[in-house]
């Protein structure tokens, strides 16, 4: 009976080691689980990034190539795809490369456009424009109300 009375505290030792262990493997499969997801959307944020840039590049280097624009387009696509192959990266989507040359292509300040952009106007701006200016009447000189030169 001694012998059973002195095994127990040693059987609740082990018992709660044992759930100390098992929630702790648990606690960092979660932990290392958000490692790993946040590292693939930096790897991804990254990749991105990087053909953001070839595609700017790309449109860049051919708007003086004298190229129709299909030409153009289908050749920043090639110079785009063989930029990335060479970088090791090799499963971007075509499509994808194709709407980042497009974006590039519209973002530059090189490139013409069919329509000219509208003119939009800050009415903020305007209105300070408009405003009277009330800086004047602070140096007005009080003897001849005219302002002061």
């Amino acid at each position: 009976m001694t012998t059973i009375i002195n095994a127990i505290p040693t059987y609740v030792i082990t018992a709660v080691i044992s759930t100390v262990f098992y929630f702790a493997v648990k606690q960092s499969q979660a932990l290392i689980h958000s490692k790993v997801l946040h590292a693939k959307t930096e790897q991804s944020k990254a990749m991105w990034g990087l053909l953001e840039q070839m595609a700017d590049a790309a449109v860049t280097s051919l708007i003086n190539a004298d190229l129709t624009g299909n030409q153009k387009f289908n050749q920043a696509t090639t110079i785009v795809q063989q930029a990335l192959s060479s970088q090791g990266i090799k499963n971007v989507d075509v499509k994808a490369i194709k709407a980042a040359i497009q974006s590039a292509y519209e973002k530059s300040d090189l490139t013409p456009t069919a329509i000219p952009a509208k003119k939009t106007t800050d009415p903020v701006l305007e209105a300070i424009k408009t405003a009277p200016n009330r800086a004047n009447e602070l140096i007005l000189d009080p003897e001849t109300t005219e302002a002061k030169g």
